[in-house]
């Protein structure tokens, strides 16, 4: 079931450019665009599946370079170790399954044959989240940040929308190192423009604002903005950060924003330990302690339920995102 979301222009009293939902779309297609484009600008691009085509949007890559896709099976572990050594010969290889899948089944060989050996792999994990939905927890995953960003060199994507997607599977492709790109299942809205650069590793200033830093990452984002605007309406002036590069993290750009709003929620849809959120703790803790509040699954596992109803129901949404900003304020 779609997330539904309405069409909102963000801000009417900023100068930041507006931000609109032009149609709904599920980031895995956008990562399926960025490969098709891939097939056809990089011959050394190479794609593994574990048994997912259809699910990681591999369709048109495996129809235009048969020769460069692998379909290895429900065999994680070996596709992370064929992935590894495809590298030695000059290929880049992208690595596509769920995100359960791509970091907690096969975590051993992602940190022996990937991170430690420095190897050019691109491991790219679908239904991230609660928004997997009806699955349930087995298949949920909601501490995989958390474990790919303790791998040292690790490069972590969480994605937005769909043109955001699209755009972090394009400049992976130009990044040589390991990384993991994380994206969903459900369709949500497609906001951010498509001509936008993707610079790994900078953050994105969504709007302006003065009395509150809210940092979001992945389909938080969106909810954010929504957040911010009904903040708005309140006499709270809300600066809204996209991060979309967990690491390495700009702690410039959060930094920044805290000299001026002196307090900060962090948004993401991913267990409070180990996520964006403690990211932003650190940084803070070494640099400028504030006032923080966190918008995170509560150190549990997920359930059974479409993706709102989980969102709901776990306060990953903009109305949690209003009650955090309310609180942190309060604290200043």
């Amino acid at each position: 079931m779609p997330i539904a979301y309405g069409p909102i222009a963000y801000s009417k009293k900023t100068k930041m450019k507006k931000y609109i939902n032009t149609g709904s779309k599920d980031t895995r297609s956008g990562f399926g665009a960025g490969m098709t484009e891939l097939g056809q600008k990089n011959e050394n691009v190479v794609a593994l599946c574990a048994d997912l085509i259809g699910s990681l949007k591999f369709d048109d890559f495996k129809k235009n370079h048969p020769e460069r896709f692998f379909q290895i099976g429900i065999a994680e572990a070996n596709m992370i170790g064929i992935a590894a050594g495809l590298t030695i010969g000059g290929k880049i290889p992208f690595t596509g399954t769920f995100a359960n899948f791509s970091t907690g089944r096969v975590y051993d060989q992602i940190r022996q044959s990937v991170a430690y050996s420095d190897k050019n792999v691109k491991i790219c994990a679908s239904h991230a989240g609660l928004t997997l939905g009806e699955d349930g927890a087995t298949h949920q995953i909601l501490e995989d940040i958390g474990l790919m960003k303790m791998l040292p060199g690790m490069t972590v994507i969480n994605t937005c929308d769909y043109n955001q997607t699209k755009a972090a599977t394009l400049a992976l492709a130009d990044h040589h190192g390991p990384a993991y790109l994380r994206f969903g299942r459900p369709v949500v809205p497609n906001f951010t423009p498509a001509d936008e650069p993707f610079v790994i590793g900078k953050a994105i200033l969504l709007n302006e604002g003065t009395d509150v830093t809210i940092v979001a990452t992945g389909h938080l984002v969106w909810e954010a903005l929504i957040a911010a605007e009904a903040l708005e309406a309140k006499g709270i002036s809300a600066e809204v950060i996209n991060i979309h590069t967990i690491k390495p993290l700009d702690e410039e750009a959060i930094l920044k924003s805290l000299a001026k709003t002196k307090c900060v929620v962090t948004a993401e849809e991913h267990n409070i330990l180990g996520g964006l959120g403690e990211s932003i703790s650190r940084v803070l803790a070494l640099n400028t302690p504030a006032p923080q509040e966190f918008v995170a699954v509560n150190d549990s596992f997920g359930e059974s339920g479409t993706p709102e109803q989980l969102m709901d129901k776990y306060k990953l949404n903009n109305q949690a995102i209003v009650e955090a900003v309310e609180r942190v304020i309060k604290r200043k």
